[in-house]
């Protein structure tokens, strides 16, 4: 057995709200907090199971353990070990407040080699592996964890000793067996809901995209030729020979740089503070996130501009963000205000034209995911004016671009108050799922059983059994060094 690092045992009695016959104890002391081996080494040629970070789904305790591997390739490799019924503890953020929090199990061989990121506990005896996940899985625990998290942002960590520290309630095992037989079956309930939820608002996704297939395909609405033709619009140089789908006669392709002025945006020197106190909005690229902007986190002065008329775009302004880690590159917004940005995003000057700068942007959204792939680059994709310049575009006539983008904004209504139920929705099955869970772990979802041996008595034995295995540290006894007769002219080295 590993050393638990807990420190002192937590004193066996029932403690302050626990129902008869629990404790509170410290996992160090229920667990071998990250031992370095398997109970039993697999062979070179033994396949066993490998299970990034990424294997093991948030929130719900699910892992992947398909992908195998032989052990003798990967046995040297700083890999975490593991085996069937470890429990699984994402220490770095975010995947702890992610929950990240698995029981092994399914393993080919019965062991694996997993992230170093993963704190592993291996149950002694006085707690099931699915009881510790279920508690750990907890938000609330989650929550506390993150305040002992050490190291820099981004890459923090829950500890080693604050995980073995950590004292839960431990029931007698025959309740555990209850308590997490009730879990199963009622989170099983929950979470076909949540599961339904989700389809729900897939299912809405799809409806919402191919509304926008049809819009700008020229299948959502009648044409409209009471504000004039399309060639009004789009002149002759400015049409494009190339398509990317059917469009009606009575509409133009053409390419954003040939409509619109293109620009892209700068950040003023951080280093002078004058440049940051002004009044004129400036737009990051984390802020072009599907929506109109009416006023942002930032403001620059005017000194930091150099020709402002170029550089301070009017409302009406279609912005892309070009590039952003997450689901940032490909996002547009439409200026509500006269506004700069950084040099991630593109400000296209639809306002400059008759064109309806909503139109645009509800086409810039229908495109997202097609945008994003005409990214280039190495670990952080971007587009580039030039990229967006060159995006093709269909243009209606402008009373056909007025009923689109009306039955559109119609459409996005009715979504938004699905949205907001779906939301409630969702915000009733995690109180419910935290409810389930505070009941489990404060004696209140299943019977207690008199006759069930107090968690005390197990916890004792176990203490015992692993003080025993514990081998004492004997004296080191040293040999004299003998030396060959000098005539030899060596010496013996060994002891």
């Amino acid at each position: 057995m590993t050393d638990s690092g807990a420190g002192e045992p937590v004193e066996n009695a029932p403690g302050e709200g626990l129902p008869e016959g629990w404790v509170r104890a410290r996992i160090g002391d229920l667990c071998d907090v990250n031992p370095r081996a398997f109970d039993e080494e697999p062979s070179d040629d033994d396949l066993i199971s490998q299970v990034p970070m990424a294997f093991v789904e948030a929130e719900s305790g699910r892992m992947d353990a398909s992908t195998r591997v032989r052990f003798g390739e990967f046995k040297k490799k700083s890999l975490t070990r593991f085996q069937e019924d470890d429990v699984l503890f994402a220490k770095i953020t975010p995947c702890m407040e992610n929950g990240k929090i698995a029981k092994a199990q399914g393993l080919i061989g019965g062991r694996a080699l997993g992230s170093t990121e993963f704190h592993v506990l291996r149950s002694a005896g006085g707690v099931l592996p699915e009881y510790l996940t279920h508690y750990l899985l907890q938000r609330n625990v989650r929550r506390i964890a993150e305040q002992h998290m050490s190291g820099a942002v981004g890459q923090r960590r829950v500890p080693r000793p604050y995980l073995a520290g950590l004292e839960i309630p431990v029931p007698p095992l025959p309740e555990q067996r209850r308590i997490v037989a009730k879990l199963n079956e009622q989170l099983t309930q929950i979470e076909a809901g949540e599961a339904s939820l989700r389809e729900v608002e897939r299912l809405a996704g799809e409806f919402s995209r191919a509304l926008l297939r049809e819009a700008f395909s020229g299948r959502l609405v009648a044409d409209d030729f009471s504000e004039g033709k399309a060639e009004e619009l789009v002149s002759g140089e400015a049409r494009s020979s190339s398509a990317a789908w059917d469009i009606p006669d009575s509409w133009i392709w053409s390419r954003l740089g040939s409509l619109f002025r293109v620009s892209v945006g700068s950040t003023p020197s951080r280093g002078n503070p004058d440049f940051w106190s002004g009044d004129i909005p400036w737009v990051s690229s984390g802020e072009v996130s599907f929506k109109r902007i009416g006023e942002t986190r930032e403001s620059i002065s005017i000194e930091s501009i150099s020709k402002p008329e170029n550089r301070i775009h009017p409302p009406g302004t279609v912005m892309l963000a070009m590039i952003g880690e997450g689901k940032t590159r490909g996002q547009s917004a439409i200026l509500d205000i006269p506004a700069a940005h950084n040099q991630n995003c593109a400000s296209i000057r639809v306002s400059d034209t008759k064109i309806l700068p909503e139109f645009i942007y509800q086409f810039l959204v229908s495109r997202y995911e097609e945008t994003r792939t005409y990214a280039s680059g190495g670990n952080q994709p971007a587009l580039n004016k030039a990229k967006v310049e060159r995006i093709l575009v269909p243009v209606p006539p402008l009373g056909t671009q007025r009923r689109i983008v009306e039955k559109l904004a119609d459409l996005e209504q009715e979504r938004a108050a699905l949205r907001a139920v779906l939301t409630e929705s969702n915000k009733q099955a995690s109180d419910l799922r935290g409810a389930l869970l505070n009941a489990a772990f404060t004696g209140v979802l299943v019977p207690q059983d008199a006759t069930d041996e107090p968690a005390s008595a197990l916890l004792d034995r176990i203490r015992a059994q692993r003080q025993a295995a514990v081998k004492p540290v004997g004296k080191r006894v040293l040999r004299k060094t003998t030396r060959k007769p000098a005539s030899s002219g060596q010496e013996d080295l060994s002891l």
